[in-house]
């Protein structure tokens, strides 16, 4: 005013108090690369990415680059995840074996999404991987024991040891003991 700066007025998305535990968290659960792309600034995202501890960060992303990205680690034969908010994550969180959305953004992102999470905390992230975690050894594990068993069942029916009447009791049997193991909670 009158050739005199009166104010100034700075507009500042807040970094979630939990974004950095939760990617310290994320990376001993086993997830090797934490990229952050923005369409921010260069300035902004250097700031953030050095404040949250991610791997890589581009800044100043268009929605197409950010797909582009994605398909480019999914050719390298990487599995990627996608978290994002905005109707610019859309493509992206397609593109992603996993998409997760957060639940006060976009609607377009919620409907593009495999997943939408409460956005009161990202540490719900954590919790996601650790089922995911989870789930993965359980399907190996009872992976390995059907296999063993229905392998050994066979090896003793094919040699006479037992009935074919038995294995197939032995194998009933064994399939429902697996399975109810199985709906035991993974955490």
């Amino acid at each position: 005013i009158g050739g005199r700066l009166a104010a100034v007025i700075c507009i500042e998305d807040p970094l979630r108090p939990e974004s950095t535990q939760v990617i310290k968290e994320l990376r001993k659960l086993g997830i090797s690369k934490i990229v952050m792309m923005t369409g921010d600034s260069e300035r902004t995202a250097a700031s953030i990415a050095k404040r949250v501890g991610v791997d890589v960060y581009y800044s100043e992303v268009l929605p197409e680059d950010k797909a582009g990205f994605i398909e480019r680690e999914k050719a390298a034969g990487r599995k990627v995840v996608m978290i994002g908010d905005g109707i610019n994550d859309s493509p992206a969180l397609s593109a992603a074996d996993a998409g997760i959305a957060i639940s006060d953004g976009a609607e377009l992102a919620r409907e593009i999404a495999d997943i939408t999470i409460g956005a009161d905390d990202l540490s719900v992230m954590v919790t996601l991987k650790e089922i995911s975690n989870g789930l993965m050894d359980k399907i190996h594990k009872n992976y390995r024991r059907i296999v063993g068993i229905n392998g050994s069942l066979i090896a003793l029916g094919v040699t006479g040891v037992i009935q074919p009447t038995m294995s197939a009791l032995l194998h009933n049997t064994s399939t429902l003991l697996i399975g109810m193991d199985s709906m035991k909670s993974v955490l």
